[in-house]
């Protein structure tokens, strides 16, 4: 029987070779045990959010199934980072690479080390854009609406464009 669940993940990285970097994360979450990566958006390349005096970031976002379990794929996802040589940084530094959880399910996890959603994402149009790109149906598991519906008439924080698309 498959209980996989349907996770939406967000990659960026702005420092150095950024588009090899998120590259590579997306070739190492394909190889996730009992995970399959199901669509990548393009890539966006985006203004910095929260402290703006670096550079810019290359953003995407994944959608994969997983028989994970939320901690666990959490636990991955920051060795994955790690792997590509992300050391830790202050909230909004620059970084190699970035992958946050922003949707598992329609699962609602409030612990210090995760929450999701992502608690930000309907500020982020570097998040929005290539969420929606791949699916503007997802429903918000809070606000039980659209998120497209959401977003549609909100300003988003921080600029962002169509940088390249991968596949």
């Amino acid at each position: 029987m498959n209980f996989y669940k349907t996770i939406y993940i967000g990659l960026g990285s702005n420092l150095g070779e950024r588009l090899d970097y998120i590259k590579e994360a997306i070739d190492l979450i394909k190889k996730l045990p009992s995970t399959s990566v199901k669509a990548v958006s393009s890539i966006y390349e985006s203004e910095p959010y929260g402290k703006t005096d670096q550079p810019k970031f290359l953003n995407c976002v994944l959608k994969l199934n997983t028989e994970l379990e939320p901690l666990e794929l959490l636990r991955k996802l920051k060795d994955i980072e790690k792997k590509i040589g992300r050391t830790e940084a202050g909230r909004w530094d620059p970084r190699i690479i970035d992958i946050d959880i922003l949707l598992y399910d329609d699962l609602f996890v409030d612990l210090p080390e995760l929450k999701i959603p992502h608690p930000d994402m309907l500020n982020r149009d570097f998040v929005i854009k290539p969420l929606l790109e791949l699916d503007e149906s997802i429903v918000h598991p809070i606000e039980k609406r659209k998120i497209f519906d959401l977003v549609r008439d909100k300003r988003l924080g921080g600029k962002s464009n169509f940088y390249s698309k991968l596949n």
